[in-house]
């Protein structure tokens, strides 16, 4: 497929002015006389040089690998049918939609944004973390960074013991059969061939507890709402799961809270505070 730059770089141009800062979690400021986000704004959002995103939008610049086309379908707030179309312009097929698709609605995107002072996350049906916000890393640590079946908290779980540690002791035993219950119904329900077909033979292969839990072909484990974290810096804190699901993608959006007056509450309020650094 051949790069159609003059589309291209006209369809960047409308779609950044189509937007402000309110709708992608941006500050608005003082004295702003750009109609829409400004191009550092959207570079930032895409994850790339503001000169680079500029040569876009003056039909300049080499040929945009794919991976930088789904970031700036992502920094924009595309829908999947625009998404699709700015592929197309950059001269790539689009990529598959679906369970695989790691392309985050505009709408859960919208939800997430306003969530800064409330640990959440938008997670796929494998538990592989897409985008956090500040007091979810504050909670969690950074979950975007890992790759391949370690993107994975199941695969995780039972491969890497520091993922543990971010829980309750207690919660352990029912977390592993909730991960093994559900790595099941979405291999089932994917077939073979799918990412979590595959991961379960790794595991299988990897690890004697999840082949003992395997065993028992258990489904419809269920996570509890209300989860038990332990912080290495605040300690203990129960907090309740609200889940907001998009169908089309298989994505969830997964929001933590804890009861007002409580112990947790005052704890939550100082990771806002602190983020993610080490108290001391």
């Amino acid at each position: 497929m051949t790069i159609d730059r003059a589309g291209l770089a006209e369809f960047l141009r409308r779609r950044r002015e189509s937007l402000q800062p309110e709708d992608v979690g941006l500050p608005r400021g003082q004295r702003r006389r750009t109609r829409g986000l400004r191009r550092e704004e959207v570079a930032a959002l895409c994850h790339m040089s503001t000169d680079y995103y500029a040569r876009l939008e003056r039909e300049r610049g080499p040929r945009t690998s794919e991976q930088m086309i789904a970031s700036i379908a992502q920094g924009l707030h595309l829908s999947l049918d625009e998404r699709d179309h700015l592929f197309r312009l950059a001269g790539h097929v689009p990529p598959a939609r679906g369970a695989d698709s790691e392309h985050i609605s505009p709408g859960l995107l919208r939800v997430l944004d306003r969530l800064d002072d409330t640990p959440a996350e938008i997670v796929t049906e494998l538990g592989e973390t897409l985008r956090q916000t500040r007091l979810g890393v504050a909670l969690t640590g950074d979950l975007t960074g890992f790759s391949g079946p370690a993107r994975s908290i199941g695969y995780r779980w039972f491969t890497d013991p520091g993922t543990r540690c971010r829980y309750a002791p207690e919660e352990h035993e029912f977390l592993t059969r909730v991960f093994v219950s559900g790595l099941r119904a979405v291999a089932t329900l994917r077939g073979p061939g799918s990412r979590a077909a595959d991961y379960a033979e790794l595991l299988l292969a990897e690890s004697e507890e999840f082949r003992q839990v395997w065993e028992e072909h258990e489904i419809g484990i269920r996570p509890r709402e209300v989860k038990h974290f332990l912080h290495p810096e605040v300690g203990a804190l129960e907090l309740t799961c609200q889940t907001l699901l998009d169908p089309d993608q298989s994505h969830s959006l997964l929001v933590y809270t804890a009861v007002p007056g409580s112990e947790s509450h005052e704890k939550l309020r100082l990771l806002s505070v602190l983020g993610s650094q080490a108290l001391r």
